[in-house]
């Protein structure tokens, strides 16, 4: 139970990014260490030498594409601001923290933070609004796990997944409009709508990962606020040879320039922060394809990251969660 004059923590937990191109290899070994991201065979057998290998060529082409956005991922530098942004809206005693999946901080080193703080009770806020097991389940599993190793003594409650959180869906809804308002109202009326979320393979889909249903959920919380309008669910971010999540950002693009469509807004459905796959893939290399199928207007609604109605958002799902756990007990 968190007790309410005591001194808290408020963690939030996401994929982290390298901070610079120095630090792209060793943030790929660890992504691909994972087995809840990517398991090689049963067992986890050879994960280790995959990591080694994958990260050794797919480095160059990874530094190269950070380099374009400023040389490092500003993933850690949003989630600190959305963490400071937070406890300022709760108006509460939090401490803000921030914990990054594969790379720092990594959760040993932010739970001897809190440790050394004095602070024993934490909320935990995923950033991921849809789960996976990939993304917030893998991020959770890794805290628990550094909890019982450095900071035994916390109790802490995390949040539930908040895909239909309505404060959120009024958020996103709310980027899809500026998103739309930036296309030339002459063509803003036949304009496609793209919700663009993460792939993942198919298989974990087949496995009962609940990613697909409650992206589809999100996209048609967000549909009931916008109204009538061409949408399609589409995947980024696939890698590898297995079956992944259909169709693909990049097919959508084609297929729908290939019908003579002129403008499209790329809505990132599956993410709340800027980092590579917004600021590369979809701002350049998405955007340079859109083009050069004859796409005369492609758009990206923007990343919420630190805007004051999300902040709001997420502020207000932590009183909804402590409120609903003060009154189980």
């Amino acid at each position: 139970m968190i007790e309410p004059d005591s001194p808290k923590a408020l963690v939030l937990l996401n994929m982290g990014g390298p901070g610079s191109t120095d630090e792209v290899k060793p943030y790929l070994f660890k992504l691909f260490s994972d087995k809840d991201l990517i398991r090689i065979l049963p067992g986890g057998f050879g994960q280790r030498v995959f990591a080694r290998f994958v990260s050794h060529f797919r480095a160059p082409a990874s530094a190269e594409k950070y380099r374009r956005i400023g040389g490092g991922s500003p993933l850690r530098e949003w989630t600190e601001k959305q963490a400071r942004a937070i406890i300022r809206d709760l108006n509460t005693s939090y401490t803000p923290f921030v914990i990054m999946r594969y790379s720092s901080p990594f959760a040993s080193e932010t739970l001897a933070q809190i440790r050394k703080a004095g602070i024993d009770q934490a909320v935990v806020l995923p950033m991921y609004p849809q789960y996976s097991k990939t993304t917030t389940g893998s991020s959770i599993k890794d805290f628990c796990r550094a909890v019982s190793v450095i900071h035994p003594q916390l109790q802490y409650t995390v949040i539930d997944p908040w895909y239909l959180w309505s404060d959120y869906l009024d958020v996103l809804a709310a980027t899809v409009q500026e998103g739309l308002e930036s296309i030339p109202e002459h063509f803003r009326a036949d304009a496609q709508i793209l919700f663009s979320a993460h792939s993942l393979p198919q298989r974990l889909i087949d496995q009962g990962d609940p990613f697909l249903t409650q992206t589809l959920r999100t996209v048609r919380g967000v549909l009931q606020r916008i109204g009538e309008c061409h949408w399609h669910l589409c995947f980024q971010s696939r890698g590898g040879p297995a079956k992944w999540l259909e169709p693909s950002t990049k097919e959508t693009i084609q297929r729908l320039a290939r019908q003579g469509n002129q403008a499209l807004l790329i809505v990132p459905v599956s993410f709340v922060s800027d980092h590579l796959e917004t600021l590369y893939e979809l701002d350049i290399e998405y955007d340079q394809f859109a083009r050069s199928m004859g796409i005369r207007h492609f758009v990206r609604s923007p990343s919420m990251n630190d805007r004051p109605d999300f902040i709001k958002a997420m502020a207000d799902l932590i009183n909804d969660h402590l409120k609903k756990i003060t009154r189980k007990v």
